[in-house]
C-alpha cells in the first residue's frame, strides 16, 4: 500500500471515500458503511480510516476494500 504522503495537494482520502457510494463492489460498500457511521473520520487520511476500520472489528474483505479504495483514490488524484 502506498503512503498518503506520496500524494500531495489531494482531497483527503476519507472525504473522497464518502463520495464513492455509487461505485460497484467493496469500495461502495465501505463508503456506505463510512457514511452511516458518525465516528468515521470525515477528513482523515488512510491511516485514520484504518484506525476506524480496526475499531469496527473489520473483516478481511473490509481491509481489502480499503486497499482497493486507496488505489482508486491515488489514481483519481
Amino acid at each position: 500500500m502506498m503512503q498518503d504522503q506520496e500524494v500531495t495537494n489531494a482531497e483527503p482520502f476519507a472525504a473522497w471515500l464518502l463520495k464513492q457510494g455509487d461505485r460497484r463492489g467493496w469500495v461502495a460498500d465501505l463508503a456506505k458503511a463510512a457514511k452511516a457511521d458518525r465516528s468515521f473520520p470525515k477528513q482523515g487520511d488512510v491511516a485514520a480510516v484504518s484506525v476506524w476500520l480496526d475499531s469496527q472489528r473489520a473483516s478481511g474483505d473490509d481491509w481489502e476494500a480499503l486497499e482497493d479504495a486507496q488505489r482508486a483514490w491515488e489514481a483519481d488524484q
